[in-house]
């Protein structure tokens, strides 16, 4: 009896002290406070970290035209015969120039063949950081050819590391004359190998004039020929995107305005689309990246075609007529802005208009007569000063007297405080500016601070918030040591529930940088990380698809503490949402402490249909836990069912956790 006694004392005082440390919400699910926009999570699209070239755009030959500056770079001259000095005397290799195409592209291969045997002369290339061949693939092979009087032939060949076929095929170019023409062979990959390259040998006899080189996988994204790599935009498809932001970043600015990005020169046969240099191949100190450019062959039509596809709202930004204030700070004079102008209003053709309009017929002539439908448009990146402000203003005017429905995006620097964020939010503010774009990247301690940063904001201005990139820095920004942690990740998913309750002055919001080589980048931490025929999710990317595929159409207050928003309090950080299409209502709870919390959740307003809720959980017991591609799902959402009271949800919040609760009614 004593024992007994004792024990029923201990538990009535364990469940006191239970009820007593219990977390309890209060929502109140019929007081709607804001609309969620259909776009608040999108996606930031940058071609850094071989974002581009050597990852999205599937293409696998590097340097496929010889327009590197050194023009044989990723490629390797081979012959066993012309080491020993005793190839056939007159068969050379030549890089040459069309001065018809300097303004595109200029340089190709001028082949010399005299009685060449198979074998004994041909190129090789690397690719980017070479090439992931999947078994039993499909692969296109193609180059443009010119020849008199040849009779040249190509054997086209896989090779392992080691040296080994593991794919072939043979091209024998037949037309003649002056005019180029174009080649394709395809052939299936026998095995499987993430490093393999690509080796030509040719036979015959005559001159033979290539360029284009070209090898695309046949399993690109939705089967299209010289399209994108397809479990890369699945990533993208998967985390319901509200929008694309692109073509960046840094890269719109460019290092100086000669290498700024031009819509205009990315469209039409990727032949003719200029080559440049990729102001990320040495910008960040002990990641150089020399063979680093920009083929375009992933340019603006692409973009427009890729929102489409996975139903996200295009959302490009142009050059406003000044280079990265970083780097050389070269601007534009405002008396010869207007062909920076007239792009931003020629885009606007390009997307929405009629095929009788010029750049509407371009477009349909481009594969796509339908609109793209394009309802916003940012000027500059990362932009800051009186300057910036007074172009902002020039390409405002115009662009509002031809298409007042356009919504602008306008920049408020780099900072998320301090004097330059000040003037511009404000200057902006004053022009009415329909998104004003802030990023952070900051410690994980800033985004837990800032949870809060926009309970305050001007709700009776015009202008909303555009938060174009954020990223927590596990070291600190630009440095290499920079990791994708749990601890980064669950700070962006406290912040989020700030962004979420204020979802009136915050309408969009993405990660950046999104994609990671692993071989291949500049920038760290990255959303996303890739090799050659693997894709990774980080905790940062389960972190926002989870927001963004449980985002609901209207917030509703859940209070803690006073009757205040779970902003901290108790390393606790909640928001909630209502979903009017599938009436859900979804909880999102974070807990950023060390120790499991028991939480009630009271819901007012609503009745609940069903004792069951669905809860995802995103966990990891230590903050500083990575995903790799060895080990993807080190912290990974799991879900489950749990059973609910009438009046109550009760729940367990693991230590170090992103609970999502999601409960009809």
């Amino acid at each position: 009896m004593k024992l007994t006694f004792f024990t029923l004392i201990i538990s009535l005082q364990y469940a006191f002290l239970f009820a007593q440390n219990k977390a309890v919400f209060t929502i109140q699910a019929n007081k709607p406070t804001a609309s969620v926009s259909p776009n608040m999570y999108g996606i930031f699209f940058e071609d850094i970290n071989l974002g581009a070239d050597g990852g999205l755009y599937a293409e696998l030959v590097k340097n496929r035209s010889f327009e590197f500056a050194n023009p044989l770079m990723g490629w390797t001259i081979k012959s066993s015969k012309l080491l020993y000095g005793t190839i056939n005397p007159g068969s050379e290799i030549h890089i040459l120039n069309r001065p018809d195409k300097a303004a595109t592209n200029p340089r190709f291969m001028r082949v010399t063949l005299n009685n060449v045997k198979k074998d004994s002369l041909g190129i090789s290339n690397e690719g980017f950081r070479r090439m992931g061949i999947k078994k039993d693939l499909r692969y296109d092979f193609s180059l443009l050819y010119r020849q008199q009087k040849a009779n040249a032939k190509l054997y086209v060949e896989l090779v392992t590391e080691k040296g080994n076929i593991i794919g072939s095929a043979t091209f024998t170019p037949e037309q003649t004359g002056d005019a180029w023409h174009k080649g394709e062979v395809s052939f299936i990959a026998t095995a499987t190998d993430p490093k393999a390259s690509l080796n030509i040998w040719l036979e015959g006899n005559g001159a033979l004039d290539v360029d284009m080189i070209s090898l695309f996988p046949g399993d690109t994204w939705k089967g299209r020929k010289g399209g994108l790599r397809a479990d890369m935009v699945q990533m993208l498809a998967d985390m319901k995107p509200g929008f694309i932001r692109f073509p960046g970043g840094c890269i719109v600015e460019g290092r100086d305005l000669a290498t700024r990005y031009e819509w205009k020169k990315t469209i039409g046969p990727v032949e003719e689309r200029k080559l440049i240099i990729n102001r990320w191949n040495n910008e960040i100190a002990g990641r150089p990246a020399p063979d680093y450019f920009q083929t375009f062959g992933l340019g603006f039509f692409e973009f427009f075609q890729l929102a489409e596809d996975i139903g996200a709202e295009p959302l490009p930004i142009l050059n406003c007529g000044m280079a990265c204030q970083f780097n050389t700070a070269e601007v534009t004079p405002v008396e010869q802005l207007d062909p920076y102008v007239q792009d931003a209003l020629d885009l606007i053709e390009f997307a929405n208009g009629s095929v009788t309009t010029h750049w509407g017929k371009i477009r349909a002539e481009l594969g796509h007569p339908d609109p793209f439908n394009l309802k916003m448009l940012g000027v500059g990146n990362e932009n800051w000063g009186p300057q910036y402000v007074e172009r902002f203003k020039i390409f405002q005017a115009a662009i509002k007297k031809q298409y007042p429905n356009i919504k602008l995006v306008g920049s408020s620097g780099f900072l998320p405080n301090g004097e330059l964020f000040d003037y511009l939010d404000s200057e902006l503010r004053k022009m009415n500016v329909e998104f004003i774009d802030e990023h952070y990247y900051s410690s994980p301690q800033w985004f837990l601070d800032n949870a809060k940063r926009y309970d305050n904001y001007d709700r009776k201005s015009a202008s909303r918030v555009f938060v174009g990139e954020y990223a927590a820095q596990s070291d600190r920004t630009t440095s290499i040591h920079n990791k994708n942690n749990w601890r980064t990740a669950l700070a962006e998913a406290a912040f989020l529930t700030g962004l979420e309750r204020n979802a009136d002055i915050v309408q969009m919001a993405s990660y950046a940088p999104l994609f990671g080589n692993i071989d291949g980048w500049q920038w760290k931490p990255d959303l996303i990380w890739v090799d050659n025929l693997q894709v990774m999710a980080t905790p940062n990317y389960h972190v926002q698809k989870l927001y963004a595929v449980n985002k609901g159409s209207q917030v509703v207050p859940m209070l803690y503490k006073d009757n205040l928003p779970a902003a901290g309090q108790d390393s606790l950080y909640a928001s909630a949402t209502i979903d009017k299409i599938t009436n859900e209502l979804i909880i999102k709870i974070v807990n950023t402490s060390g120790k499991a919390q028991q939480a009630e959740v009271n819901v007012d307003g609503a009745n609940k249909k069903g004792s069951t809720a669905k809860l995802i959980v995103l966990q990891n017991d230590n903050p500083e836990a990575e995903n790799s591609l060895d080990s993807p799902s080190v912290v990974a959402p799991v879900e489950k069912i749990i059973d609910i009271k009438k009046k109550a949800i009760n729940v367990e919040l693991t230590a170090y956790s992103l609970s999502v609760i999601v409960v009809k009614f």
